[in-house]
């Protein structure tokens, strides 16, 4: 028999194997990655709410300072802004805590969390008796140094007693 005439074929390696259908291993580790994705998502979300208020109380007090600019009535933003940094701080406090806080006691638990007694003793203490004082007496104060404290008060996380 002639060599020719065999049936012989070149040797054939088999098809590498693909990369699908992947293994459960695999599975198991997109899983697994979706959930701390969303699980970071969640938490952001969350970060996020929890600091809705503050973003609101600074948008307000933009609104104050704006409408001093247009009118100067410095004794309507001292009334205003008094009201505005006690419904900021109702948002991150608890209520039985801050509610019944009035005068010096007041002036006091702002200064949680600053580094000097801007309020007790600082620009802050006009909050405490210029919003019953007259008019003129209000005019004489320098609103954007409070306007400063306040946003920073604002900003700044209050620390809470439990």
């Amino acid at each position: 028999m002639k060599p020719e005439d065999l049936p012989l074929r070149d040797l054939h390696l088999p098809a590498p194997i693909g990369w699908w259908p992947l293994a459960y291993g695999w599975w198991i580790l997109f899983g697994l990655l979706v959930l701390a994705v969303c699980w970071v998502g969640y938490r952001q979300w969350l970060n996020w709410q929890a600091g809705a208020a503050r973003r609101r109380a600074l948008d307000e007090l933009q609104k104050l300072q704006d409408r001093y600019a247009a009118d100067h009535d410095a004794a309507a933003f001292i009334i205003n802004a008094s009201t505005l940094l006690r419904r900021g701080m109702l948002a991150y406090a608890p209520r039985a805590e801050i509610a019944g806080l009035s005068g010096e006691a007041w002036l006091e638990w702002l200064d949680r969390g600053l580094d000097e007694p801007a309020f007790s003793a600082g620009a802050g203490r006009c909050l405490y008796d210029l919003p019953y004082r007259p008019a003129s007496v209000a005019a004489s104060l320098d609103i954007s140094e409070l306007t400063t404290l306040l946003r920073r008060r604002l900003r700044t996380p209050v620390q809470v007693t439990v």
